[in-house]
């Protein structure tokens, strides 16, 4: 194996399936050669959110013609990579299968290694591929389908410091966006809404803040959205514009608020370990979201660490981030063969216990 490790990744965890290739040479910057991402919206709009059966079918129809346009981007064959990463949970099981069933066929046709991929370190990641983030570093996690503190201190070294105990902020806000009419997904469309409207109008409760610690709780809050929306709707016989605005904004400040002040929280555990060059680091869907970046911007200004957020389109589910995360691995000696399995659920901290519960197929974070 060469110094130099290119990378084909693919990912299918949830409704984006996506194919990319990364190149690193120790002491340079790592390389995006392509990033492929074909997303699923128009096929999940009808529904209110993503449907697994038929995530599950697009994924196996455009996994191939991904790969093959990210090579084509690359200007690259497979006989010219040095393996194949590929997001081996969590997630949706159906999608999963179909990017590990992919990439099985592929390493095995090609020779290639085979290096299996914890959708959530693709993430956690993130930063050493944008910007050589140095070990140890804080990383949140704040996406669809999670939303946890982590401290980041190797490739396959996270301290989980607290995380949400109920919903995540990204499924807050698809729930949200339904609850209002509005298309998914959910993100998007209430911080689009939200700029229209007043964030003091409705002051939204803030869940756990009154609590010691960095869980996080959003359910609640969604009910009292819900709530008040009916409140609106029985005064005003349907819900007017101008209301939907307002309830968008002070749903995503509510959100704000709490992140703001469970990232302060963080931040102070993470100082303790006195990192030269202190870093909160944010990843995941939300990550996009322009408000809550700002708020987690000024708390790291206030803690005295620098703020790091990946470009908008590294913060949605990609390959690049699967491929960078894999090229880690691949420096650290993994490797996997046939037998890698998909899982459902995969927490990156194996020894902190289950915040949600769990069962046969382990723990969900």
């Amino acid at each position: 194996m060469t110094d130099t490790l290119t990378l084909l990744g693919l990912e299918s965890s949830c409704d984006d399936t996506a194919a990319a290739v990364v190149r690193h040479t120790p002491g340079e910057l790592p390389q995006i050669l392509s990033s492929v991402v074909a997303g699923q919206a128009e096929l999940h709009a009808d529904f209110g959110g993503v449907v697994p059966e038929i995530a599950a079918r697009a994924h196996a129809e455009k996994l191939d013609i991904c790969v093959e346009q990210a090579l084509l981007q690359a200007n690259l064959l497979l006989k010219d990579l040095d393996g194949i990463a590929v997001t081996a949970g969590p997630g949706l099981i159906g999608g999963v299968v179909a990017g590990v069933m992919c990439a099985k066929g592929l390493a095995a046709g090609s020779g290639l290694p085979l290096i299996g991929v914890n959708h959530l370190a693709g993430h956690a990641l993130t930063p050493r591929l944008t910007d050589q983030a140095s070990f140890p570093y804080l990383m949140l996690l704040v996406s669809g389908g999670h939303c946890q503190f982590l401290i980041a201190k190797g490739p396959e070294a996270f301290q989980r410091l607290g995380g949400t105990i109920d919903d995540a902020p990204g499924e807050a806000f698809d729930k949200t966006a339904k609850l209002l009419g509005l298309p998914q997904p959910g993100g998007p469309s209430v911080e689009a809404e939200a700029r229209q409207g007043d964030p003091q109008r409705f002051r939204f409760p803030r869940p756990l803040l009154d609590r010691p610690g960095c869980d996080m709780s959003f359910s609640g809050l969604k009910t009292a959205l819900l709530r008040q929306r009916d409140r609106l709707i029985a005064e005003h016989v349907g819900l007017r514009r101008r209301d939907r605005a307002d309830l968008c904004a002070g749903f995503q400040a509510a959100v704000a608020d709490v992140l703001a002040e469970k990232s302060r929280r963080a931040l102070a555990e993470y100082l303790t370990l006195k990192p030269s060059a202190p870093i909160l680091a944010v990843a995941g869907g939300v990550a996009a979201n322009m408000t809550i970046r700002s708020a987690l911007e000024t708390v790291c200004t206030q803690a005295g660490a620098a703020f790091l957020a990946p470009p908008l389109a590294l913060c949605t589910d990609n390959a690049a981030m699967i491929a960078w995360a894999g090229i880690e691995r691949m420096r650290a000696g993994a490797r996997d063969d046939m037998t890698l399995q998909a899982r459902p659920r995969w927490p990156l901290d194996q020894k902190a216990p289950a915040m949600l519960g769990s069962g046969k197929k382990g723990a969900k974070a």
